[in-house]
């Protein structure tokens, strides 16, 4: 069981059933770079200009900041069963390897097939976002005109790039990138609370939390119900803390900071920015433009008329280069978030082994890297053949998908959970009625239903992308995904039994639950 040098630079090796693996490169980061690589998957800029727009103009109305309120103590709830488990578990496949542990390998391996799916995805998303406001940005100042695939390749190929390198560069470039983000929507925020609260003064009632419940302008439960569904959307990738265990500095303490930090100070830096946003354009006029009832204006308008209200043309300008610098670090971040997946399943003997190397001197997953840049490229490069839009079809459609699979497997996290602590009974120095019991489960039942959410409300969300084929068979990719790797595991069980005594069991050496060690639930 114990862990041995794999090289004086690159990686590690551990002794578990059915021979050693490759590690990824240990103390590559600190508690700060687990932060800014979480926050950076949250991608705050491009969460609260894609998502704050919908729910102000079809949601919660002039009571957004509420369904951010209400979301913050939910995921905060749901962190605090979360944190628990990662104080004894480090693995680069995190949910896979918490739920295989908490619910079994069986269910484990479909969460696991299911949070690839999620991720993999998920990089191509942002990359159509990425794609679309760089392209309307050069045409709009540089006056040049290129087809939306030629920046979206450029994002692809940069991309793949860094990420062959250990995660310490990619944790610098995507720290860089959230402090400009935090920075500019700081600024917008501060600009309109100093500046007296926008037009009718600070908006207080949009902060009253029965909002989170209603829909704006009496619209009823089913508007309140997509406004908390694209509220949750905004925090997809604060989980992405344990997948980085490996690679940080004593993750056992590490990794439970970094996610209450990510959790609570996200939560408390999006109900502050939507409260000034829907204050500094007054509330009624705030729905108007988020509603397109306003000639001229769009969501992005809600961002941009306080912003050069209060700091003139040149902080817009600013803030729609750091839309684009962005989004392509939260697609970065989600491309290491999907390649620490593909690895951890790899280095199982599942999908294929090679996806579970290790770069000899870097110590990143590089083969399992390439392979999610070669997916993320086809995924690219289909829409860009059928003639489908970057933003309408490709970023919405698959993120659609990502966030109903990546909500799925939270939810059967929460409950893995308390199956490990009360059920198995381990651990029972960490064991409590709230943090391992009532926290996990109330957390889990809220998740599902936000999963509940999505399913009714998803023709809204999805738009004008709702007509096509690829979001018809969204829940049947999401359950097929599913079904094939509760079938997978089953196979293993009855035909490879080796390598299903491995399914989920690769963890740290100095965490306390190990392969094939006391502990190692069935």
């Amino acid at each position: 069981m114990a862990v041995r040098s794999g090289g004086a630079v690159g990686g590690t090796r551990a002794a578990v059933p059915g021979g050693g693996v490759d590690r990824l490169r240990a103390d590559s980061v600190g508690l700060a770079g687990v932060v800014f690589m979480a926050v950076a998957t949250a991608a705050p800029i491009t969460a609260m200009t894609g998502n704050l727009p919908i729910i102000v103009g079809q949601g919660n109305g002039a009571g957004a900041p509420a369904a951010y309120v209400f979301a913050t103590l939910v995921l905060t709830v749901f962190s605090v069963g979360y944190v628990a488990m990662a104080r004894h578990l480090t693995a680069a496949g995190a949910f896979y390897g918490y739920i295989s542990h908490g619910l079994g390998r069986v269910v484990g391996l479909a969460s696991g097939l299911l949070a690839v799916l999620a991720y993999v995805v998920f990089e191509a998303a942002v990359l159509g976002f990425f794609a679309y406001a760089l392209r309307g940005l050069v045409a709009a100042q540089l006056g040049v005109v290129l087809p939306w695939g030629w920046y979206a390749g450029l994002g692809l190929l940069v991309i793949a790039v860094m990420a062959w390198f250990d995660l310490h560069l990619t944790a610098r470039v995507l720290g860089v990138a959230l402090v400009l983000e935090v920075a500019v929507l700081g600024a917008v925020s501060l600009a309109v609370a100093f500046g007296g609260g926008g037009p009718d003064g600070p908006a207080w009632e949009a902060l009253d939390p029965l909002n989170a419940l209603r829909g704006g302008g009496g619209s009823g439960p089913a508007a309140a119900g997509l406004g908390l569904f694209f509220a949750f959307c905004s925090w997809v990738g604060f989980e992405s803390t344990a997948m980085y265990g490996e690679e940080s500095r004593d993750p056992k303490r590490v990794v439970p900071r970094a996610t209450l930090i990510s959790v609570v100070g996200v939560g408390l830096f999006y109900v502050l920015v939507s409260w000034m946003v829907v204050s500094g354009n007054g509330a009624v006029h705030a729905v108007e433009v988020a509603r397109g009832l306003v000639p001229g204006k769009d969501g992005n308008s809600l961002f941009f008329d306080p912003l050069g209200a209060h700091l003139g043309g040149w902080a817009v300008a600013v803030f729609r280069w750091l839309l684009v610098s962005g989004s392509f670090a939260c697609a970065m971040a989600f491309h290491q978030c999907a390649a620490r997946y593909l690895y951890a399943i790899g280095r199982e003997g599942f999908l294929h082994p090679a996806l579970g190397r290790t770069h000899p001197r870097h110590g990143s997953p590089h083969v399992a890297s390439l392979a999610q840049s070669a997916i993320a490229a086809a995924l690219v490069a289909g829409f860009l053949v059928a003639g489908m839009d970057p933003y309408t079809h490709l970023y919405t459609l698959l993120a659609l998908l990502g966030t109903m699979a990546i909500l799925i497997v939270q939810t059967l996290c929460s409950f893995a959970v308390v199956g490990w602590f009360h059920v198995q009974g381990r651990h029972p120095e960490t064991r409590h009625w709230f943090r391992t019991l009532v926290a996990p489960l109330v957390g889990g039942v809220a998740m599902a239903g936000v999963v509940v959410l999505l399913v009714i409300n998803r023709d809204a969300a999805a738009g004008a992308a709702a007509g096509t084929l690829l979001f018809r068979l969204i829940p049947s990719l999401v359950i097929g995904t599913f079904l094939a790797g509760i079938a997978l595991a089953l196979w293993m069980r009855a035909r490879r039994p080796d390598r299903y005594a491995r399914m989920g069991r690769i963890v740290l050496e100095d965490a306390a639950e190990r392969a094939g060690g006391p502990g190692a639930a069935e």
